[in-house]
């Protein structure tokens, strides 16, 4: 563990965490770095990629490609939003002051939801995974102990986070890093040592064609790709911890686009290229773990076991810091009890944590006990949380571009090319999307959308009535949060 530097307050609203420091800025301009390269690189592309490509053939590039697209219009958005005002809530506290209380809460909560449940299901993946290697301790035990020490982790400070994250972050990149420099090699047919018949960019047509199921299985292939792409928002919320907030933000949303084209639609072209889409193998093995078996690459399944591993830690400590994050700017601003909002004397919003985990180890208790049932329903019902936030972050940008041109023109040092036809076609790429998730019963889409929206009108209606019954926020509150509000054009 680096030592870490004089704690200084982040960039938040003063006084509105009710202890002296409020959240400190201990994460390091590395840490940022990788945490943004990082935060784009999930377990899901290890593990999730070998259906896409089983479902659209060489096409799930496109599929990539599409999601990716709209991916960086996201977060171009966003990070117009966050350079002008950073801050622990990110885009919810962007859509409280741009469309609404209702919308502030309501995305919020929705998103801690969603990484929480996310929570539930990495570790029970990794518990899998080091059940494999040490078979004496059972899988609960591992899901026990892996929670237990990234919570640990992130409850001493956000400087021990970002070490952590660092690491693992910096694992997975140098992994597909050395995946796609070594399968390029084989393709070209220059890979020392290693002589493989299949690999070959012919593998992109020769087998039906580039879209051997058709045109009509890109969009499939979305619908099993998109989510793998949730994460890349979390160095905007890390950015208000950092010591430069607005060069955090600046600089991982003009980095986003190389991200995505090296790390996801890099590393699947390797994949479909080395080996035919519908070699058995992709299937039975999964995508990677088949890629490096046709070039004769010894314990291929244990190393990407080992990788595999790393982007599920990765996706813990990420995901516990980044619901502890939402939970204490909804505290902040009103929308969830004060606790939340307290921080200890190094700058952690311990409730936040405890609570966020606590809910965590709950789910895995579901996972074990009812898993077809409660823990499927959990699941599907944070599923299209993703999207949700997504068309919120393109509301928010419409309205509070105006906002910012208005009070503080001088903070728009990030802005939305095309403002605002390309926020228009983003936002109608993703209620697209949603529509034709409501018409895929293959793949469960219908139902995930279903029971999203049925969580988020539960969410949505409690934010209403609360307002209505507490006739706003208090007065206390009130002020934290015009401070919030009043941020962008300080």
């Amino acid at each position: 563990m680096t030592s870490q530097p004089t704690p200084t307050k982040a960039g938040n609203p003063p006084g509105a965490t009710g202890e002296p420091g409020g959240l400190q800025a201990g994460l390091k301009n590395r840490h940022l770095s990788m945490i943004a390269i990082g935060g784009v690189i999930g377990a899901g592309l290890f593990v999730g990629s070998s259906s896409g490509i089983a479902t659209a053939g060489p096409g799930i590039l496109l599929s990539y490609a599409l999601v990716g697209t709209l991916v960086v219009l996201v977060m171009r958005m966003l990070g117009e939003m966050s350079a002008a005002n950073p801050t622990s809530g990110s885009f919810s506290a962007h859509a409280d002051r741009a469309l609404g209380r209702w919308a502030g809460f309501s995305i919020g909560w929705l998103y801690w939801f969603f990484w929480v449940v996310v929570l539930a299901v990495e570790a029970t993946a990794g518990a899998k995974i080091l059940q494999s290697w040490i078979p004496a301790v059972p899988q609960w035990g591992w899901a026990l102990v892996v929670m237990l020490v990234l919570t640990a982790t992130n409850l001493v400070s956000v400087g021990s986070y970002g070490e952590f994250e660092f690491w693992f972050a910096g694992i997975k990149v140098v992994a597909i890093g050395a995946f796609i420099v070594v399968g390029a090699l084989a393709i070209f047919g220059v890979l020392p040592g290693v002589h493989s018949d299949k690999a070959s960019f012919g593998n992109l047509t020769s087998h039906g064609g580039f879209l051997p199921h058709g045109p009509g299985a890109i969009l499939t292939g979305v619908l099993l790709v998109v989510f793998s792409f949730m994460g890349s928002e979390i160095a905007t919320l890390a950015a208000g911890e950092s010591e430069d907030p607005q060069r955090a933000v600046t600089k991982s949303t003009n980095s986003i686009i190389w991200r995505i084209g090296v790390f996801y639609l890099g590393s699947i072209l390797v994949v479909v290229s080395l080996l035919p889409w519908n070699d058995p193998s992709i299937k039975d093995k999964g995508s990677y773990v088949a890629a490096l078996d046709s070039l004769g690459i010894a314990h291929a399944g244990e190393i990407m076991n080992f990788i595999v591993l790393t982007s599920v830690l990765s996706c813990l400590n990420s995901g516990l810091y980044t619901a502890s994050r939402m939970a204490f700017s909804l505290g902040q601003r009103g929308d969830a009890p004060k606790a939340f909002a307290r921080t200890t004397r190094r700058g952690v919003p311990m409730a936040a944590i405890v609570v966020s985990v606590l809910f965590g180890f709950l789910a895995v208790f579901f996972n074990y006990k009812f898993p077809d049932s409660v823990f499927l329903f959990l699941v599907n019902s944070s599923g299209a949380v993703a999207l949700f936030v997504w068309l919120v972050i393109c509301f928010s940008q419409l309205r509070m571009r105006k906002i910012i041109q208005r009070e503080a023109p001088e903070k728009l040092v990030v802005k939305m090319w095309l403002y605002p036809y390309l926020t228009w076609a983003a936002a109608a790429l993703i209620v697209f999307v949603l529509g034709y998730m409501l018409t895929d019963t293959e793949h469960d889409g219908r139902e995930t959308v279903l029971l999203s929206l049925l969580v988020a009108a539960v969410v949505l209606v409690v934010a209403v009535v609360k307002e209505k019954l507490h006739g706003g926020r208090t007065a206390e509150t009130a002020v934290d949060a015009e401070q919030a509000r009043a941020e962008v054009g300080a």
